[in-house]
């Protein structure tokens, strides 16, 4: 099967996975109650989504792992899908625990702030090393192109980096179709980047086994960049305004790790700054807010951190903010793509 075959059927078979279980999974949420439970400090609009069924993540990521398996080439894949799919499921179940004890005691905290903070912290522990001893300590930079080893100073590198995707990406996942929209997005630009690194490793080093090699993770990268794809392309069906489910922690958290895992394999570990903006800014958004709230005595930047509820406060409906939000990331990942042409 040709690659570019294999890429594109894993973005089917993820979204159409998705699709096949939403009519049974949606309503087995709903009879087990396990329903958004909205913050009291939230946007006053969201009260009316309360008991809409969350964790639907979990549609995705069994979509997501079911393609990658599937289309990958089995002899590389325990050094590239698996590891990939690990780091996604790793964060996803600190979001699981995060939703399910939300749903069984029926309040907006799940987790306390220091239990996620402390498995996060080992899971990205985790992450780095393998990303040290199996990837390699280089970061590489697409404007110049040139690259630098950083030694062991990639290990806390790492896992700042991943700890601020994950729960960028959490904060992201405040309005109806955002998350899944942004890393719809983002995802889809990295498989071609992907497969670009892939054809630049076989066509520069055509003698060279370890390389060859390389370029087949790669294209593997680029399978499961498509499987994320269609995975959020599947769940957007049911997740668009007005939402039928809610993706909860399970999914944000996931998705942020399945991210990580795109950054870290492709090496271009501060290109998420461009492709990833909008998700940067939801964070950046959230620090300032509290930051000149606690600074300032009480003075707020935004009318509500992330920057998407200000956007919502001062009137903008959420499918212009999120479609908005999209076409950013869509051009910021076009510039991105222009810096490897």
């Amino acid at each position: 099967m040709q690659d570019i075959t294999r890429v594109i059927l894993s973005f089917i078979v993820s979204a159409a996975a998705v699709m096949l279980i939403a009519p049974f999974f949606i309503p087995m949420l709903r009879r087990l109650k396990y329903g958004q439970v909205e913050r009291e400090e939230g946007p006053h609009a969201h009260s009316a989504k309360e008991g809409t069924p969350s964790m639907g993540g979990v549609m995705f990521i069994i979509g997501i792992i079911l393609a990658s398996l599937v289309f990958s080439k089995y002899s590389i894949a325990l050094r590239y899908t698996v590891p990939s799919l690990i780091m996604m499921v790793g964060f996803g179940l600190i979001g699981f625990l995060d939703d399910f004890i939300k749903a069984k005691k029926k309040r907006n905290l799940g987790l306390r702030g220091y239990q996620k903070i402390i498995g996060q912290f080992l899971l990205s522990a985790a992450v780095a090393v393998f990303a040290y001893k199996y990837i390699g300590s280089e970061v590489w930079f697409a404007i110049g192109n040139f690259k630098v080893d950083l030694g062991w100073f990639y290990i806390p590198l790492v896992m700042f980096t991943v700890i601020a995707i994950v729960n960028s990406t959490n904060l992201t996942d405040g309005l109806d179709g955002l998350a899944s929209g942004v890393t719809l997005i983002y995802s889809a630009a990295m498989g071609v980047i992907f497969l670009y690194l892939g054809r630049a490793f076989a066509s520069g080093f055509a003698n060279e086994p370890v390389f060859l090699a390389e370029a087949d993770g790669m294209t593997d990268m680029a399978v499961f960049s498509f499987a994320v794809a269609g995975g959020c392309m599947g769940f957007l069906s049911k997740n668009s305004y007005p939402a039928k489910v809610f993706m909860g922690d399970t999914g944000s958290m996931a998705l942020g790790g399945a991210m990580c895992a795109m950054v870290l394999y492709s090496r271009h570990l501060f290109l998420f700054l461009l492709m990833g903006c909008c998700i940067v800014a939801s964070a950046v958004s959230d620090v300032l807010q509290v930051g000149s709230y606690k600074l300032r005595h009480g003075k707020r930047i935004f009318r509500m951190a992330p920057l998407h509820h200000h956007f919502e406060l001062k009137g903008y409906p959420e499918t212009k903010i999120v479609t908005g939000y999209m076409i950013v990331t869509a051009i910021a990942c076009l510039i991105a793509l222009m810096l490897f042409m």
